[in-house]
């Protein structure tokens, strides 16, 4: 992240510009350890929309209601990938000219949120489309829509409750029945530069299709506890369905349980031992590596995590 900020008081109840590469507004979790409830990520925040580049602005119309409206470069993107192209060695229906745009998903986007919180600070609905634009695939143009909501249930218990969907068209399939990935025709193919860690393509229900849309839908909910003023139990049950494929690489849906611990031993050391469940529904999805040469494909179901970390706040 780099950005700067500023405030201007003088716009309703305080108007916040933010400017620069930032984390992407919605979601429970973010990648800072001391951000987090728990040590491990849920597959909810590990696959969608991570950072966006441009400017925010964030309105508060009074104590209770909150607007947020926002221009950026996309998705995991900076400005300067905007209308980069590269050459096309296989122009085909999807990729049809002799270039192709480096990142179809660097382009102009917009982000749009609304937040209501109670007079008591118990509630707050959290409600946001991020990184929208045209919907075509892209590296992680993800059209991220969605809502969050956080509630106090009384002085020893919280939740957080999160749901999205996310969408990309014009995917390409994996069945690859025009040869179009096989022949280096879409940007993110090895003889373009991209190695390493490109994005996934579609598991189409029809085989002969060249492209389809890539879906996801995904929920899931942190339940809080504390029980002495330095200790605090995190349950985490979570649902994500991945329609296609694209974000996990396995056509599935997941299930997961996380429990945690978070003890401090001062203001400033906190520890967070935790045991998380995966479970793959549909196909096996763990074990596997598709980064490898060659791919590793998955073979197992499910997953069980036994992890901690210690944090010293400083």
């Amino acid at each position: 992240m780099v950005y700067g900020e500023l405030y201007l008081p003088q716009f309703g109840a305080g108007l916040l510009l933010r400017l620069g590469r930032f984390i992407s507004i919605p979601d429970i979790e973010a990648q800072l350890a001391p951000n987090n409830y728990m040590y491990s990520h849920s597959l909810t925040y590990a696959f969608d929309n991570f950072t966006n580049t441009g400017l925010i602005s964030t309105l508060a119309l009074n104590k209770n209601w909150f607007l947020q409206v926002g221009l950026t470069a996309g998705t995991e993107t900076l400005p300067w990938r905007i209308g980069q192209t590269v050459p096309n060695p296989f122009p085909n229906p999807i990729f049809p000219g002799p270039t192709m745009l480096r990142d179809p998903g660097a382009q102009p986007s917009v982000s749009a949120g609304v937040r209501w919180q109670s007079d008591s600070g118990w509630d707050s609905v959290y409600v946001v489309a991020n990184g929208i634009n045209n919907r075509t695939w892209g590296y992680n143009n993800l059209q991220w829509t969605g809502l969050t909501w956080y509630h106090r249930i009384n002085p020893a218990w919280h939740f957080s409750w999160e749901a999205y969907s996310l969408e990309q068209k014009n995917v390409l399939n994996v069945t690859d029945p025009a040869g179009i990935i096989a022949n280096g025709g879409f940007p993110f193919t090895p003889a373009n530069g991209v190695n390493f860690n490109a994005p996934f393509f579609a598991q189409c229900a029809n085989p002969r299709q060249l492209a389809c849309t890539a879906e996801v839908f995904a929920t899931v909910m942190y339940l809080n506890y504390q029980f002495t003023p330095l200790d605090n139990i995190s349950f985490r049950p979570e649902f994500y369905d991945d329609m296609q494929g694209q974000r996990t690489g396995t056509k599935t849906r997941y299930v997961t349980l996380g429990l945690g611990w978070q003890h401090w031993f001062s203001p400033q050391v906190e520890l967070r031992p935790e045991v998380t469940y995966y479970r793959s529904l549909d196909a096996p999805a763990f074990n596997g590596n598709f980064n490898a040469t060659p791919v590793i494909p998955p073979n197992k179901k499910d997953a069980l995590i036994v992890a901690a970390d210690l944090i010293w706040h400083f």
